[in-house]
């Protein structure tokens, strides 16, 4: 399955839910907002939301500072 993650083309093997998707990146599924062709997915919903052939994906990590 080739997806696009934060613009940059992707394989994977599917199935993948997004939460299978942010552990194959190494992302805490906590500490993002993902959007999925241009919506944003809630956080409860990742591990239930099927990542489809073709989808564009931005992760969006938080960054604290001061």
């Amino acid at each position: 399955m080739r997806i696009a993650v934060n613009g940059k083309e992707m394989q994977f093997e599917g199935p993948l839910s997004v939460t299978g998707l942010l552990e194959s990146l190494g992302v805490n599924p906590r500490a993002v907002v993902v959007e999925r062709n241009l919506t944003i997915l809630d956080r409860d919903r990742f591990s239930g939301e099927a990542v489809q052939d073709g989808d564009s994906i931005e992760i969006i990590r938080f960054v604290g500072g001061g």
